[in-house]
Formats: C-alpha cells, sequence, structure tokens
C-alpha cells in the first residue's frame, strides 16, 4: 500500500506565497508521475500542476508564471510553490501519484491520492 502525506496548506492574503509538500510511503518501486489537483466548492477538481520522473512539468495556464512544481525524487516528494495567490485559488489541493508498484511477482501501475490540504485566499 502507498501513502501520501499533504502539507502547507493554510489562509494567506491575496499576493503571499505558500509551499505544498506530499510525501509518498510505502510499498514502491518507484514514481512515474507527480502532480497537483485542486477543488474549489461547487466546481469539479482540475489539475494544476504535474512533473514526470524525468522533470519534465506541464501546468493550468491560470497559474504559469505563479506555481512551480517540483520534486525530490530521492525523498519521494512533490512540492507546489504558490506566489502570487489570488482568491481564485481558493481550494481544497490534492496530491496525486501514478506509482509502479511490486505486488505478487509482478509490477502494476496504481494511482493514489493524498487527503487534501485546503488553501484559502482572502483578498
Amino acid at each position: 500500500q502507498v501513502q501520501l502525506v499533504e502539507s502547507g496548506g493554510g489562509l494567506v492574503q491575496a499576493g503571499e506565497s505558500l509551499r505544498l509538500s506530499c510525501a509518498a510511503s510505502g510499498s514502491i518501486f518507484s514514481i512515474n508521475r507527480m502532480g497537483w489537483y485542486r477543488q474549489a466548492p461547487g466546481k469539479q477538481r482540475e489539475l494544476v500542476a504535474v512533473i514526470t520522473s524525468g522533470g519534465t512539468t506541464n501546468y493550468l495556464d491560470t497559474v504559469k508564471g505563479r506555481f512551480t512544481i517540483s520534486r525530490d525524487n530521492a525523498k519521494n516528494t512533490v512540492y507546489l510553490q504558490m506566489n502570487s495567490l489570488q482568491p481564485e485559488d481558493t481550494a481544497v489541493y490534492y496530491c496525486n501519484a501514478l506509482v509502479t508498484v511490486h505486488r505478487m511477482g509482478t509490477y502494476a501501475h496504481d494511482q493514489y491520492w493524498g487527503q487534501g490540504t485546503p488553501v484559502t485566499v482572502s483578498s
């Protein structure tokens, strides 16, 4: 089993910054892709940023230039540095990972989610 534990959410004012962290642990062979999603009240969950094992990144258009995703492969941890936060960034942020596990003599690719960490930006 694999667990994702997030931290770093909170309440900030517009223009301020936050850094989210997500650490993966458990029976991990490798982590292929890690990312951050968010879900605002009454809205669908959306992809904010993703990073591959090779370091390729992709961002939601509205966060480009403000958010930076990075990862520490040795620690199985992904980060999201969020600068110039705006009220529209208010949401619960979820960590996501596509993990290769070794199970019953074979390899499988499973997707895991963190429990979510709330980010609230006041105007």
